[in-house]
């Protein structure tokens, strides 16, 4: 069996809509991205075609990708999932395919490690969760997988956040757990 290629390009008309919901969703959110014009980020996206096609990864599953920093030795500017809950064409996943094999019953279509992976983009750390959390009220009813250290996934265990009584939690589940009201949020430089 041969094995094609996933194409990963957009159409022009694919393309213009992507950049069209961006564009909206940067103006609309300027406090995400104080200092920072949409002509520069729009050129350097212009210019990276397939990146492009793994923001509009995000946005088809309900991440709502918008741009959160800009790195000023790379020139690189930080996406991050800002959907207001755990993108929904995400949840229902363990953590990685150790964790969804483990399963003996009831095991979910996905993972978040392989998806994240298959899209292009790294699921966020701790760190940048937090960070994502400074910027507006996120998973007040939903959660999200995060970035797992590995000596703790050695140990069968992964993380996961979410905001709840003004403040963000980190916890622990075992890595084949799977919730419908968990996802995954990710990052991608561009």
């Amino acid at each position: 069996m041969i094995m094609r290629k996933l194409k990963k390009e957009l159409s022009p008309e694919q393309r213009e809509e992507l950049l069209r919901a961006l564009k909206a969703r940067f103006e609309k959110n300027m406090n995400r991205h104080k200092g920072l014009e949409w002509a520069k980020v729009q050129a350097k996206l212009e210019a990276n075609t397939e990146k492009l096609w793994s923001l509009n990864e995000m946005e088809r599953t309900g991440g709502e990708p918008d741009v959160v920093g800009h790195d000023k030795k790379t020139g690189e500017y930080i996406f991050y999932d800002c959907s207001a809950e755990s993108p929904k064409g995400r949840r229902n996943v363990c953590y990685d395919r150790e964790g969804q094999e483990a399963r003996k019953a009831f095991k979910p279509e996905n993972n978040a490690i392989d998806m994240a992976a298959a899209m292009g983009i790294e699921l966020l750390t701790e760190e940048q969760y937090r960070e994502l959390q400074k910027l507006g009220n996120f998973d007040t009813k939903t959660s999200s997988w995060v970035k797992t250290p590995s000596d703790i996934r050695k140990l069968g265990g992964a993380l996961f956040a979410d905001r709840r009584y003004g403040n963000v939690f980190v916890y622990h589940n075992s890595a084949p757990s799977y919730y419908g009201v968990r996802a995954f949020r990710g990052s991608l430089r561009i």
